[in-house]
This record gives structure tokens, sequence and C-alpha cells, in this order.
């Protein structure tokens, strides 16, 4: 059975354990979201979708059950290597249509930067499908001007996750995500 989700909450975690899939688990702890089963599903924001905090998402959900996001994650257990995790987030004027999300993971790069990306991605795609021309090679800031004179993107946002990797190796692991909930 599928279904249009109603809603949507952004949510981001850091986690270290000795272990690869065990510092995952934790980063999803930190997120509050790891007594789900998450299925990563592709960049659309559907039409309508409600913006909502994480507490009110999670009460909408049951553990064990199968969530669906947009999820970011990137894993390292190199010492004082810096990792970065983003979703961004792109809403049309018109909330019949459908937005966009996107997810991006990097090394070396700071929170600040991460995010950006990742808006500047879903912006992009959205004004792909909006029939909006602009130079990719602009600035976002750049862009995000010109998209808000065009006044057919209202808004975009980010949620960023970054961390470094502690000097004794243990395995990092950073993620954000955009949960879609029905």
């Amino acid at each position: 059975m599928s279904y249009i989700p109603r809603y949507v909450f952004f949510t981001k975690g850091v986690g270290y354990a000795h272990d690869k899939l065990a510092s995952f688990e934790d980063a999803l702890r930190s997120a509050n979201i790891a007594p789900f089963n998450l299925v990563s599903v592709s960049s659309i924001l559907p039409p309508k979708c409600k913006i909502i905090g994480v507490e009110r998402g999670r009460k909408m959900l049951k553990p064990g059950q199968i969530v669906h996001c947009v999820l970011a994650k990137l894993s390292s257990n190199e010492p004082n290597r810096l990792l970065a995790a983003s979703v961004g987030c792109a809403i049309p004027r018109d909330r019949s249509k459908y937005g966009y999300l996107s997810e991006y993971e990097a090394y070396g790069i700071t929170d600040e930067a991460a995010g950006d990306y990742a808006e500047d991605l879903a912006a992009t795609m959205l004004a792909t499908t909006l029939g909006i021309e602009f130079d990719v090679d602009r600035d976002w800031n750049e862009k995000k001007e010109y998209f808000k004179m065009e006044g057919q993107i209202v808004r975009t946002r980010n949620i960023t996750q970054s961390a470094i990797v502690p000097k004794d190796g243990k395995w990092t692991t950073v993620v954000a995500a955009a949960v879609l909930v029905p």
C-alpha cells in the first residue's frame, strides 16, 4: 500500500563507537530515529507536506514501523577527519506542486558549507522543474536571491551535522535526515 506523506521532520545526529555499524546506530539514536526501520527514498517533498518538529513527528510513528526518509550519512575512523552530512529542502510557492529534498555528504567542510551546498542542490532541482533559467556556476547566495526574485521558490532550508573523528580513531558517523510521516 502506498501513501503520500502529509508531514516531514528534520533531524540530525552523531555517533561514536569501536565498530562502524555501532557508530551508525549511535548516530540514529542521537537523531531520535533509531527505533524505526528506515527506508531511503529519492528527493521529492510531496505537495502540501507540512514541516513539523521532531517530537511531534516521533509521536506519529511506532517502533519497528517502516519509515521513509531522505538520509545523508558519512562515517570514518581516520583520526581528526572532519565529516559533514546534510539534507537540503526547497519548497515551491505553489504548495500544490512538489518540492525537493537533497542529501549531501562531504569530508573536510564546515556545517555552513555543507548546508549551503545541500540547499543549493534542492533549489536547483526544483528550479529546473519549474522552468527557472539561471547560471549553475553562480554562488549559492546569488542564486538564492535570484530564486526569491523569480517568486516561485518560497523557502529553502537545511539540517546539517558535522563531527571530527577523535584522535583514538573511534568510528564516527554523522547523519542528517528528512523523515516523511504519513
